[in-house]
């Protein structure tokens, strides 16, 4: 496509091959992996013969939590889990929102730039396949919670295109039903109370227990043992992903993944050539980042 809607990072057809990956790459409970896409294959299957229901869903999804634990990752990989559920009866289109486009100085050019994009963008993007799904990351930036909007910015303007979203949400459900809408937040407290009332799920997302780090470490070893067979024996290694994951127990499933892949730059030689990681390496490089994460604190 080459000219996109204002605040629309980018339009994709699925299911499609390059968008595998993610659903997998998240480590949670499985029960919260099936919930998630019963959900969506519910709005995205039934939506329209339920709505005008008591019962009929908002097609609003919401992912709370911390950075790094999965959110966005995980919303991509619904999109892609639902087109693959729904593939039989038809193609899924995933809508890519950027909210920082929206936020203006002007009175009144948020609130205009968000209706439109509920009203008449989102709706003529659905109408192109069976299904629609549409992903919003750091919703906070779009459905700004107004008892606590901040008089550094224009809070009647704040007012205004958070009204819009929620007026702009509940016309997409009208015009659009089925079409699903799923946002990520790092913090719930900043999003509007009326929005968050709107969603059908919200799934919190937390730091990695101490049972799920090992488990990404593993991961994350079995992705460079893909490209790199030598390091097999070391992503099958359990007392190995047991001992980093204790070095790295309360961080951050992203910086879990990248502690393990800057294991590769802690020598030239492993750098020129990753097959010659070590364990030693790994816990060199878990140790850096626990120390780190110590000085945060």
């Amino acid at each position: 496509m080459s000219s996109l809607p204002h605040g629309v990072a980018g339009v994709h057809a699925l299911p499609s091959d390059h968008h595998d990956g993610p659903w997998d790459a998240v480590i949670v409970d499985p029960r919260v992996k099936e919930r998630l896409l019963a959900t969506a294959v519910l709005v995205l299957r039934h939506g329209r013969r339920l709505a005008g229901s008591a019962v009929a869903p908002h097609g609003l999804i919401v992912l709370a939590g911390p950075p790094g634990t999965g959110k966005t990752t995980l919303a991509q990989g619904l999109a892609q889990a639902a087109a693959r559920a729904l593939a039989p009866h038809g193609a899924t289109t995933l809508v890519e929102v950027d909210p920082h486009a929206f936020p203006s100085e002007l009175l009144g050019e948020s609130q205009r730039a968000v209706s439109r994009l509920f009203r008449e963008d989102l709706p003529e993007l659905a109408a192109r396949r069976p299904h629609t799904v549409v992903l919003v990351d750091e919703v906070e930036a779009l459905a700004v919670r107004r008892q606590s909007a901040s008089f550094d910015t224009n809070p009647v303007d704040v007012h205004r295109a958070t009204d819009a979203v929620l007026s702009g949400l509940d016309a997409l459900r009208a015009q659009r039903p089925g079409t699903l809408l799923v946002v990520t937040t790092n913090f719930a407290d900043a999003v509007d109370e009326a929005f968050l009332s709107r969603a059908d799920l919200v799934i919190r997302t937390e730091l990695p227990s101490a049972e799920v780090t090992p488990l990404i470490v593993a991961d994350s070893l079995r992705e460079l043992a893909a490209q790199w067979s030598e390091l097999t024996p070391l992503a099958e290694n359990v007392a190995v992903h047991e001992k980093v994951g204790r070095l790295l127990d309360g961080v951050d499933g992203r910086r879990i993944r990248k502690t393990v892949h800057g294991a590769l730059a802690l020598r030239l030689a492993t750098a020129a050539d990753p097959a010659l990681l070590t364990a030693e390496d790994l816990v060199e490089a878990a140790e850096e980042t626990a120390a780190e994460a110590v000085r945060r604190a």
